[in-house]
């Protein structure tokens, strides 16, 4: 449902970019005058003297196939020589879904304050614009915090096998998600560690026919599912969270623990009635100054029966571990397994090999081997570690702190090798 951004972008700009060091914000007109440029010190073979840095851009997605591209990339940073802002804009072309092109800028205010704006379109089918603004993210210097998002994507790379854990690869489909969403969530700080929070996010989604011709089209091999229609959805989600890491974005040790409660309500304008609850626990423990164990449990129930739609349930595979969304197995694309309940086990070793401070920024490159199993199920009495799906592999990080993350990540999983990139750590 989220398309991969090719992070071999961050990888690339945080080792090589130099030209890129002055202060700038897309939320301050003063800092807009684009910086002068002595084109008589433009040298080919001189990384330091170019305007920008064309970074190759090759993305992979066990969903969407491979986009190939180029990305100019400007680091902006502030007086500390620390990344305020990136702006990444992109041209490309992807195997199924043809030319396109996106719109990228990431700003990082402080560790506490977050923001970014992102756009983007391919000729065949794919629209995408997400807006994000996140204060308050350390819990430590205001008695709340607020997190605000605007979504629509119509992404026709998407996957369906069929509900449950043995939903067999023979009988993959694709279809188009068109979905557009708001999000709120307003957080209150009982203490610098504890919070009670409060989301609401209104939803409206329709099924189309996706941009895979080569697969079968959900709607002709699932003509039953629930959800084909697509529908509207008002979910109300109550969240207490527990949080003692020493960093919200790049985390050496503590502790954060969730639990929530989430309901969604025909009454309150949502086409279908149900409940959902869970929980996870991160766990963060350094080893010396270079090696971090993280490890990551996350369980999700759903006491619907039969009454859920496809694009509600629980999604098991890809890169990401989104609360009550999606849960990471990097072994298998996006949504590769779907039912009410869901539960999946996550460790990485994440280990600094280089480190340098590369013109005025504190670079470092990360190799993190993991491994991670999980499962789905219809019903809620099942055993959570039976029939499990397991996946390992091996993550290659490009950072630039105190808050900035690429990775490129390789699983291996029952269905074969899946490649993965994004921005900040899976989990």
């Amino acid at each position: 449902m989220r398309r991969v951004v090719a992070s071999l972008i961050l990888i690339t700009a945080l080792v090589v970019a130099g030209s890129t060091a002055h202060a700038f914000s897309l939320m301050d007109p003063g800092t807009w005058s684009w910086p002068q440029y002595d084109w008589n010190s433009f040298k080919l073979k001189d990384p330091n003297s170019w305007p920008f840095i064309p970074v190759p851009e090759v993305a992979t997605d066990p969903n969407g196939g491979v986009t190939y591209g180029v990305l100019p990339v400007w680091l902006f940073t502030d007086d500390k020589n620390e990344i305020s802002s990136i702006l990444a804009p992109d041209i490309n072309v992807n195997s199924v879904l043809g030319p396109g092109g996106n719109f990228r800028y990431l700003g990082y205010p402080s560790a506490d304050t977050q923001w970014y704006v992102e756009g983007g379109a391919q000729e065949i089918i794919a629209r995408k614009v997400d807006l994000d603004y996140q204060t308050g993210r350390e819990h430590k210097k205001n008695w709340w915090s607020f997190e605000g998002r605007f979504y629509f994507e119509r992404d026709p790379t998407e996957r369906f096998f069929g509900v449950g854990n043995n939903s067999h690869w023979g009988n993959q489909t694709n279809y188009t998600t068109e979905q557009l969403y708001g999000e709120a969530i307003l957080g209150l700080n009982l203490t610098d560690k504890l919070q009670v929070s409060l989301m609401e996010r209104p939803r409206y989604v329709r099924i189309l026919t996706g941009g895979f011709t080569s697969l079968p089209d959900i709607h002709k091999m699932f003509p039953n599912q629930k959800g084909l229609n697509g529908g509207s959805e008002v979910l109300s989600q109550a969240m207490i969270q527990y949080d003692s890491r020493d960093s919200v974005d790049i985390p050496h040790s503590g502790t954060l623990g969730r639990l929530y409660y989430g309901n969604a309500d025909r009454r309150f304008g949502s086409s279908v009635s149900y409940n959902r609850f869970g929980g996870e626990v991160r766990q963060y423990y350094s080893v010396g100054e270079r090696i971090t164990f993280a490890g990551h449990i996350f369980a999700e129930y759903e006491p619907a029966g039969n009454e859920m739609p496809f694009w509600s349930q629980a999604r098991l595979g890809g890169q990401e571990s989104l609360l009550s969304d999606q849960e990471t197995l990097r072994g298998y694309g996006a949504g590769r397994y779907i039912d009410n309940n869901l539960f999946v086990m996550n460790v990485e070793m994440r280990t600094r090999v280089w480190e340098k401070n590369v013109f005025g920024t504190h670079g470092i490159l990360e190799l993190a081997p993991f491994a991670e199993a999980g499962r789905v199920s219809h019903h809620m009495n099942y055993d959570p570690f039976s029939d499990l799906h397991p996946v390992g592999g091996i993550g290659f990080r490009g950072i630039a702190e105190p808050f900035v993350v690429g990775f490129v990540d390789v699983g291996w999983g029952g269905e074969g090798a899946a490649v993965f990139s994004g921005i900040n750590y899976p989990f």
